[in-house]
């Protein structure tokens, strides 16, 4: 009797239970799918919302493989694939939502358009912990507010994944960036190359008057939400551009409106659950490529290391506030 190749993966059997790994089939790539064997799953707070079944905009139906990035390399291509060959370094945000597969797993056989050739000098631990926070921030600044050189950008909680990304994209195009931040972290901004603002020390119209001219700024970045949104909306200048990755919620939208300012609302996930859009993120991965590979892109790295076997000691640093940088579960050797 022929038996189909297996595998090892984490699978979530019922919300806010723990991750019990189990030997399950390897998935086969059907056409326009890349086979990738996993090396690095990088672990994102919407990863431990989900398993706590506290979000709806992603549920994943159980029982369920979670992991929203990966990297690894191409084990295998499906019919009509021409942009990848098997051994290539990939990486992407290919699964963990709407019930496709996601990145827990030793395999996973993900539509190529969703992937992009890693950058060279990266390792999976680097390159998995990019891909949702790059896509945010970039659909926010180069797709939504169309940021460009010479521009004022405040970005809303600077330290953190997608923080951190926008203040190097926009760096990359040249904008003057400050960013808000704990004290405690104001180092990891000005290392990034923005100028921090400690938000427990100064009211939104105090940084605005002393950063911003008490114009305000062209761009303002929200990757905090709730209070954070409502000062962003009295921190753009008039006719700037408010982008927020996390705006749900009751917000005064006067303030904007005052300033004949615009809003964006980013939605990373949409193509991964509709298909519509994808080749899009495989797109803006190559964009993300191309700046690390200028020196122009590092990714924030907890040193702690984890595995399918304690991919549940990850979640409990998220759940806890105690990241100390981007959480990746290494699964390949």
């Amino acid at each position: 009797m022929i038996t189909s190749p297996s595998m090892q993966a984490a699978v979530l059997e019922n919300y806010g239970a723990p991750f019990r790994l189990a030997s399950i089939a390897r998935p086969v790539p059907q056409a326009g799918q890349v086979l990738v064997r996993i090396m690095a799953s990088g672990v994102n707070p919407l990863d431990v919302k989900i398993r706590a079944g506290a979000a709806e905009h992603a549920r994943h139906p159980l029982p369920a493989i979670l992991g929203i990035d990966l990297a690894g390399t191409v084990a295998a291509v499906g019919p009509g694939v021409d942009t990848f060959r098997v051994g290539d370094e990939v990486y992407g945000m290919t699964g963990g939502v709407g019930g496709v597969q996601g990145s827990l797993a030793e395999y996973a056989a993900v539509d190529a358009d969703l992937l992009a050739h890693k950058p060279a000098h990266f390792t999976m631990r680097e390159a998995a912990s990019l891909p949702l926070v790059f896509i945010t921030a970039w659909e926010g600044l180069i797709d939504r507010a169309h940021i460009r050189a010479g521009q004022n950008m405040l970005v809303q909680g600077g330290a953190g994944g997608v923080g951190s990304m926008a203040i190097q994209i926009a760096r990359a195009f040249d904008a003057k960036v400050y960013a808000t931040e704990a004290p405690a972290r104001a180092d990891i901004v000005q290392q990034l190359g923005a100028t921090p603002i400690d938000y427990t020390q100064m009211q939104v119209e105090d940084y605005v008057a002393t950063h911003a001219a008490g114009r305000g700024f062209d761009v303002v970045f929200d990757s905090v939400g709730g209070a954070s949104l409502d000062a962003s909306f009295k921190a753009v200048a008039r006719f700037g551009h408010v982008v927020s990755s996390l705006g749900w919620g009751t917000h005064a939208l006067a303030p904007l409106s005052f300033r004949a300012a615009s809003y964006s609302g980013i939605f990373t996930l949409l193509p991964l659950l509709t298909g519509e859009g994808r080749a899009h993120h495989g797109e803006i991965l190559r964009e993300a490529t191309r700046l690390a590979e200028t020196g122009k892109l590092k990714p924030l790295l907890d040193p702690r290391s984890f595995t399918l076997e304690t991919v549940g000691h990850a979640h409990a640093l998220i759940e806890q506030g105690q990241a100390l940088g981007k959480l990746v579960v290494s699964i390949g050797d």
